[in-house]
């Protein structure tokens, strides 16, 4: 049995080109014990992959040139030796842009699924990693109240989709930020944030401001640039900042020179509260967060899209095209019907 995988072929100097990634097949290896192989569904793509292809130090190490591409999969298991896994079993497991995966039974980044919280590519957005991202950075780090105004950046994305209806759910009023008027409208009349601002558009610093009338309690920050520096006035004394991400600088060609947020935020008088947070700081609750998920996307309050592509062969243009913000909703690449 062949597995196709693409490697990470080339340090990128700013976007990924196509001599970035190489697309490799190799033989599946026996099973060990204790091991289970994996046909995989769905790829997910995520900003936080093209900050792995640079190198530089980082909240972990950065992929090494020969590396398989970094990235979450959901898929069945077709073959076990393990006890605690059985053939049909569904599963998430953080191994790479491949179509088969050999993984240990113990290995942290293997969880099983339950579709009852969701279908199998629902496990790599809502109520998956972004989803858990959207759920632990707004609670543990935005410590949200009632009554409190938050803004959102990338408010159709994964991520952001989810924050703005978690905050609804927890009696927010929730502004979200997105580029386009397509995707302010699903934003608004979908999801059914409070509002939500075309940063595209002119006069966008100041429609925000009107948006928010009473400050900003809360910014979800996922963007940078100058969404940050229009928010950024608005915060008010006590806010809370989780930084999610700021992709606007992730194609940089030389991120370490880049103006971040932690710049933006750093120059205001008033510094607010703010951190960056990765989502396996609350890895023991995880359970906690795909189950509350699950029951939110069932009782219709949590919504969201997908944007799919076919084949493991496209997932470097879709990733371009991600990092753009061509995707509307969580970015997945069918690899297979499992």
């Amino acid at each position: 049995m062949k597995n196709s995988r693409i490697v990470f072929a080339k340090r990128p100097f700013g976007e990924p080109d196509d001599e970035c990634f190489r697309l490799e097949e190799v033989d599946v290896p026996p099973l060990s014990d204790n091991q289970l192989l994996i046909k995989v569904g769905w790829l997910s793509l995520d900003p936080y992959m093209r900050g792995r292809m640079n190198d530089v130090k980082s909240y972990v190490e950065p992929m090494q040139l020969g590396d398989v591409m970094t990235g979450e999969s959901a898929g069945v298991v077709v073959e076990s030796s393990s006890e605690r896994f059985s053939p049909g079993d569904h599963v998430a497991v953080h191994q790479g842009w491949q179509s088969y995966i050999v993984c240990d039974d113990d290995d942290p980044r293997l969880m099983k699924i339950d579709l009852s919280n969701g279908s199998l590519s629902a496990h790599l957005g809502v109520v998956g990693m972004p989803g858990r991202t959207a759920y632990f950075g707004l609670k543990e780090v935005g410590k949200p109240q009632e009554g409190e105004t938050l803004v959102v950046a990338a408010a159709s994305g994964a991520v952001g989709s989810a924050v703005g209806q978690i905050a609804k759910i927890l009696g927010l009023r929730a502004v979200g930020i997105a580029g386009g008027p397509k995707k302010c409208a699903y934003v608004r009349d979908e999801l059914g944030f409070d509002d939500c601002i075309d940063y595209k558009e002119e006069g966008f610093t100041e429609k925000l401001r009107e948006s928010c009338p009473n400050g900003v309690d809360i910014y979800f920050e996922n963007v940078g640039g100058k969404v940050t520096k229009a928010v950024a006035p608005l915060l008010n004394a006590g806010a809370r900042v989780p930084i999610c991400g700021y992709i606007s600088n992730y194609n940089d060609e030389d991120i370490t020179k880049a103006e971040t947020p932690f710049h933006i935020l750093k120059s205001l008088d008033s510094v607010p509260e703010h951190r960056f947070f990765v989502v396996f700081e609350w890895q023991d609750r995880y359970e906690e967060a795909t189950k509350q998920l699950g029951n939110w996307v069932k009782q219709g309050s949590l919504k969201y899209t997908e944007s799919i592509g076919e084949g493991l062969s496209e997932a470097p243009s879709l990733f371009r095209g991600m990092l753009k913000g061509k995707n509307f909703g969580k970015q997945l690449v069918k690899i297979a019907d499992v």
